[in-house]
């Protein structure tokens, strides 16, 4: 049998870190994973997974990532089910991580948490490529061709 998941998506939330009475490590999160194609009004989807990681994978997780940080999971998917309150049998599916990874840098994380800051940004000089009809080889001069020097 093979039950193999690998995603890659942002923390919908902070992880939560927990200890079991064994005084094991267990952190839970939720992962924001963008479809591969897009509505009929032209915009991408989301699926949010429920994710469980144990151990120093779970310590690990909560120190170094938060909210919004882009990460790589691999793991399987797992179902339990309990009685709640009620008296009512819950269903649960979610990914069991074995691993992860921190797919930006602390410092792009805190770039994309400031992109809406206007007064941050440093004025910059114009990009040469973006100007249209500007050859920045020509020092500003317009380029002789002569009709002899061209190969067809």
């Amino acid at each position: 049998m093979i039950n193999n998941v690998v995603l890659v998506g942002r923390l919908t939330r902070d992880p939560e870190l927990r200890y079991t009475p064994q005084n094991q490590a267990v952190g839970t999160f939720g992962l924001a994973v963008n479809r591969q194609f897009k509505n009929a009004n032209g915009e991408r989807e989301a699926d949010f997974i429920n994710c469980v990681i144990w151990r120093q994978q779970a310590e690990n997780l909560a120190n170094f990532a938060k909210k919004g940080s882009l990460i790589g999971i691999t793991g399987r998917i797992q179902t339990r089910n309990y009685e709640n309150q009620q008296g009512q049998k819950v269903y649960v599916t979610e990914v069991v991580a074995d691993n992860f990874q921190m797919l930006e840098s602390n410092k792009a994380q805190g770039e994309q948490s400031n992109k809406p800051q206007a007064q941050n940004k440093k004025p910059q000089a114009p990009d040469p490529f973006k100007t249209p009809g500007a050859d920045p080889f020509s020092g500003g001069k317009p380029m002789e061709i002569n009709d002899e020097d061209l190969p067809f």
